[in-house]
């Protein structure tokens, strides 16, 4: 359910590169969490880095929500990028696993397949 990828890039770098990636596969970036920050502003202290990106296809979003309201739950996509073990591991959980949970619809089930190939392909490009 989970498909983690190690970036050669710095976190900056991944960052830049996986924001570029989504623009180019025809989806947005709606925000970009930066857990670490968050935590340290409410006196928590963290580490390591790790920002979250609420990525989304509004016309995939739709056709979604359309079928069931309720997947608004599941929505948007996330991919996240953080370090572990002294490198930047970008990843994110499978839509079409998720999917296949929460719903049994078929027209669903191909929808997250192809929202998933994306998101494969934007991660790949990514830390090309």
């Amino acid at each position: 359910m989970l498909i983690e990828k190690k970036s050669p890039y710095d976190l900056e770098t991944t960052c830049q590169r996986l924001t570029e990636a989504v623009k180019a596969n025809g989806f947005g970036v709606l925000h970009v969490h930066d857990i670490k920050n968050t935590l340290e502003g409410k006196g928590i202290p963290f580490d390591p880095a790790c920002r979250v990106f609420e990525v989304c296809n509004p016309k995939r979003a739709k056709e979604v929500l359309t079928i069931q309201i309720s997947l608004a739950n599941a929505l948007p996509c996330r991919i996240a990028v953080y370090e572990r073990d002294g490198g930047i591991i970008v990843s994110m959980m499978s839509p079409a696993s998720i999917l296949n949970v929460l719903s049994d619809d078929q027209t669903l089930a191909e929808i997250a397949t192809s929202v998933e190939a994306s998101m494969v392909t934007m991660i790949d490009q990514a830390i090309a």
